[in-house]
């Protein structure tokens, strides 16, 4: 068996305002490359713009709690995997992964995951899956270049952070996971992926060369975080 690969794949990429297909083919490019190369992934699929949609609609509607937010969040991130894993059918586990505490058997090249439960994000399902499968890098695409000092949309002089502790990440960005929460990677995924001593890369999914860069050992644009 060959090398596993987690990557957490933003729903902005898969879902910025509608489905983008042109992202959905680059990505497929690349994957394919690495197939052939013997490597095997886990893909986590993100709720993105569809998740909002729909928390949008239900707040305005019926303002309704956290927790039903967090499932719709959940649903979309669902609906979502089953295109990827449809998308990489020829390759892929049948059956998307919802519950990634429970055992399962990997023995395609591509499994697909998706939302768990209230509480968290997709990025804490790809922290919990590469833990069961003793991996101890994630690859998180998302809209950004990099982890910023400051919020680059508002401040000019934002400066990129190359390299930092999860010491330091949480400290800027820790805190509690509420459903819709924008921060480069998830608190409690970031927790687990501390504790579990995981490195973690935020790269900018449009810009697919940086993924291609990572997965060749090359030099990347973007962050890694780690111990």
């Amino acid at each position: 068996m060959g090398e596993i690969i987690v990557i957490s794949v933003g729903g902005s990429l898969i879902c910025p305002d509608k489905i983008d297909t042109e992202f959905l083919k680059r990505f497929k490019v690349i994957i394919d490359k690495h197939l052939k190369k013997g490597k095997r992934f886990v893909l986590i699929a993100g709720g993105g713009r569809i998740a909002r949609y729909y928390q949008e609609a239900a707040q305005s509607v019926a303002g309704i709690n956290k927790e039903d937010l967090d499932w719709m969040g959940i649903h979309a991130t669902r609906i979502n995997a089953q295109l990827l894993r449809t998308v990489f059918q020829k390759y892929a586990k049948p059956k998307i992964i919802k519950h990634p505490n429970e055992p399962f058997d990997f023995k395609e090249k591509i499994l697909v995951a998706a939302g768990w439960k209230p509480g968290n994000s997709t990025d804490y399902v790809a922290v919990l899956l590469a833990k069961s499968l003793g991996v101890k890098k994630v690859i998180n695409l998302s809209n950004i270049d990099y982890v910023y000092d400051k919020d680059p949309k508002k401040f000019s002089d934002a400066k990129p952070i190359i390299k930092m502790s999860w010491k330091d990440f949480m400290k800027k960005f820790g805190g509690k996971w509420n459903p819709g929460l924008n921060t480069p990677f998830d608190p409690v995924a970031s927790k687990e992926a501390e504790a579990n001593q995981m490195t973690v890369y935020i790269i900018n999914g449009a810009k697919l060369e940086n993924l291609d860069n990572i997965l060749e050992g090359k030099t990347f644009i973007g962050t890694e975080i780690a111990n």
